[in-house]
């Protein structure tokens, strides 16, 4: 069971989100043990390639079926698209064929590292967001360039913490802050998380919510490592509230250096109330 810690409401393209957790659905040994990991997660979003989904009867496919019941918002992806172009045509595809309004839009720039291609990314979230879309662009950690999408329409900015699928977590942690300091729509971290270790400090920065696929996936066991993730998240909203202390050179000491807080405190109240 997951832990029940509610950060507030978290409101994104008109939905109400308790969970901030965003979880992929490929690369699971099998979609029995997805559903398990779903359920162990506490997601309320998923997201998926729209090309992996069987659009003339998708409440069959393989990745969504038996979902139906559990009230999730769908995240297609335009995982695949090179362009903008493309990546516009697979999103009117997935509303027309009743997949909703949302999208997360990739393209990649380069089969060797799948980084985001900023120029052809901000053209779609520009025709995407006209067109009444909820646009979530999954992009590089560029402060310019992850405003420049919000400016353009982006319901939420999706920066990634390192290239997609390496585990390698928070590359560049200034960047991001200064992303989420900058940022006037959610920042939900996505692409490059190894584990809820890198989820935790994400939103400890003050992301406002992190997407895993890979990590929990390919876990040894998938099911316990989404229940991590969604306790580390919980964990690091609630850190990112309360105020870390700050990073000093030097230490000093926890104690007065007067003396102990109990140090003229009566014998008689040792095992007092205890």
């Amino acid at each position: 069971m997951t832990a029940k810690y509610d950060s507030a409401v978290f409101r994104l393209g008109g939905k109400e989100l308790r969970s901030r957790f965003f979880l992929g659905t490929g690369r699971f040994p099998s979609p029995a043990v997805m559903q398990q990991a779903l359920e162990s997660s506490g997601a309320e979003v998923i997201t998926f390639a729209v090309r992996r989904v069987d659009l003339d009867s998708y409440e069959d496919d393989s990745i969504l079926q038996h979902l139906g019941e559990r009230g999730l918002h769908y995240l297609p992806n335009t995982s695949g698209a090179s362009t903008a172009e493309e990546a516009v045509r697979i999103a009117r595809l997935a509303r027309a064929a009743g997949l909703g309004n949302w999208i997360k839009i990739e393209i990649s720039g380069s089969p060797v590292t799948l980084l985001p291609d900023p120029i052809e990314t901000l053209r779609a979230t520009d025709i995407l967001a006209n067109e009444g879309f909820v646009a979530l662009p999954y992009t590089s950690d560029d402060p310019i360039l992850c405003k420049r999408l919000e400016e353009a329409g982006a319901a939420a900015v999706m920066p990634g913490a390192s290239p997609i699928g390496t585990g390698l977590g928070l590359l560049n942690p200034y960047h991001l802050g200064l992303i989420i300091e900058d940022a006037r729509v959610p920042i939900i971290v996505d692409a490059g998380i190894g584990s809820p270790k890198d989820a935790a400090e994400a939103m400890e920065l003050g992301a406002s919510a992190i997407l895993a696929n890979t990590p929990v996936a390919k876990a040894k066991d998938p099911v316990k490592m989404a229940q991590a993730f969604a306790m580390a998240i919980e964990a690091g909203r609630l850190a990112s509230e309360a105020g870390r202390i700050p990073k000093k050179k030097y230490a000093s000491a926890s104690s007065d250096p007067a003396g102990s807080l109990f140090q003229h405190t009566p014998l008689s109240y040792k095992g007092e109330g205890c």
